[in-house]
Formats: structure tokens, C-alpha cells, sequence
């Protein structure tokens, strides 16, 4: 079984992710279940520069679009709605569709590099309060600005230590040895497996056990092969996920990361 934690829709950012890309690769790859998140949520661009307000998409109209997705598909997918704490808050409209959808929100994504705000601002504090209420637990970007570097996702994992939070791509474009560290101060950040080596996953399971890191990936961000290829052709690095961990780690282990894992934290059930 594999549940990718990690997966996209979206027309936003020059990137096209679609409802239909999704299903066709997990048909291609053998995907049982996928956590979906929608960055149409973007409030800024990848220069970090404001995409313009008559452009952005409303965090209602990109809630929306997810759960679409997921009542047409409820045994196979599931959501973490994408917040926008820059431009918009967690108001009560936003609450009131978490609550109506509980049966497929699996968690609350945060991007604080296209949102430009500090996962520890008070501005993203008030959504981590909602995730804390409804026991969901909170995905975050880490890497490429410093409002979302890992050590501001380990404050508030110290701040709310009944949310679990992962730690996406563990500090991407670094040596993911600042988010390594940050695990062993404080037992409810998690690790997640997005554009990391292989080797710095097993060094998560090495010193915490096989049972703080999930199994994501960015797809379909390089189209519905991502799983295999990057955008110019040549092997993507979850390759070695697929074929070589596995018995690296041994069974008990890859069970773990590659479902089991993330069954447990975002309460998935599959029939």
C-alpha cells in the first residue's frame, strides 16, 4: 500500500495540477490514497514578489475546489485545506468548513514561503489554534525564505505539543540537517519525504525510529510521471523510494513510511 501525503491541484504560479492528473497517476503508479492540498491559495509569487489581489483565488474558492475533489473521490482522496494568513484570516467562514467537512480534511497545509509570513506569526497561530481544537494535525513548507525555515515550524510544536506537525521537505535546497535536529527536541515534529534523500530519510529512521516520517512527493509538479521523472526527463530521486529502500530498511520499516504512518496521523481509513 502507498499513501502520498504530498500531492497538488492547482492553476496558480505557472503551474498547472489538475483534479485529472491526480487520478491518472495514482491508476499509473499504484497509489491507494492521496492527501491533497490546492495552492491556488498562493498569495505570493516564487521571486516572492505579491501576485496581484485581482488574481489570487479567495481562500473559500480554494477550500472549496479541494473538497469538491474529495467528495467525487472519497475513497481515495483526502484534504488539507491551503490557508492564505497574508491576505485572509481564519475567520468563521473558514471554520464552518472545516467543521461541515471533517470527514475529509485530514489537516491544515500552510505554505509560509508563498504566503511570505512566519509559520510562528500570530497570523498563521490563529489557524494552529483550530488545528489544536479539531485534532488535525498541520503540514508545513519548510526552506527557500527565512519565515519558512523549520525552526519556526519546532516553536510552535513547542507552543502546541498536542499537534502533530510535519516538517514538508525538511528545509528544501538545504542539507535538511537544521530539521534532522530540530526531531529531537520536540516529539511531535514529523518528517516528510518531498525532494529529501534518501539517505537523510534513513538517518530519520536511524535516530527516531520509523515512525516520524511520511511518504510525500509534490505530485503531479512534474507532470503525472513525477513519480519517476523530473520535468526534463531524467530519474526523479523517488525512484530509489520505490525500488531500493525498501530493503534498506527492511518491511516493518517501509510499511511505516510508506502508509502506515501516515494512516495514523491523518486518521486515514481506507476500505
Amino acid at each position: 500500500m502507498i499513501i502520498d501525503t504530498h500531492v497538488h491541484i492547482c492553476n496558480m504560479l505557472n503551474f498547472v495540477m489538475t483534479e485529472e492528473m491526480v487520478i491518472e497517476m495514482m491508476d499509473k503508479y499504484h497509489i491507494d490514497y492521496c492527501v491533497v492540498s490546492n495552492i491556488d491559495s498562493a498569495e505570493y509569487n516564487h521571486d516572492l514578489t505579491p501576485i496581484p489581489m485581482n488574481i489570487q483565488k479567495s481562500q473559500k474558492a480554494s477550500f472549496e475546489r479541494a473538497i469538491k475533489f474529495a467528495r467525487a473521490n472519497p475513497d481515495r482522496i483526502g484534504i488539507m485545506p491551503c490557508i492564505k494568513p497574508a491576505t485572509e484570516s481564519a475567520d468563521a467562514t473558514f471554520e464552518k468548513m472545516l467543521v461541515d467537512n471533517l470527514d475529509i480534511v485530514k489537516g491544515i497545509k500552510v505554505h509560509p514561503y508563498h504566503s511570505k509570513t512566519y509559520f510562528d506569526s500570530e497570523k498563521v497561530e490563529a489557524y494552529i489554534k483550530l488545528a489544536d481544537k479539531y485534532d488535525l494535525p498541520v503540514a508545513s513548507h519548510t526552506g527557500g525564505c527565512e519565515e519558512a525555515m523549520p525552526i519556526h515550524v519546532y516553536n510552535m510544536a513547542k507552543k502546541y505539543p498536542n499537534v502533530k506537525f510535519i516538517m514538508v521537505h525538511m528545509g528544501l535546497g538545504t542539507d535538511n540537517k537544521e530539521a534532522v535536529e530540530l526531531m529531537a527536541k520536540a516529539d511531535n515534529l514529523y518528517a516528510d519525504t518531498t525532494w529529501v534523500p534518501v539517505s537523510t530519510t534513513m538517518e530519520v529512521i536511524r535516530r527516531y525510529g520509523s515512525e516520524r516520517v511520511v511518504f510525500g512527493t509534490d505530485s503531479p509538479i512534474d507532470g503525472i510521471d513525477t513519480y519517476y521523472y523530473n520535468r526534463t526527463g531524467e530519474p526523479s530521486l523517488y525512484r530509489e523510494y520505490f525500488n531500493e529502500l525498501e530493503e534498506k530498511i527492511g518491511k516493518e520499516a517501509y510499511a511505516d513510511l510508506m502508509y502506515r504512518n501516515a494512516m495514523r496521523i491523518f486518521k486515514i481509513q481506507i476500505k
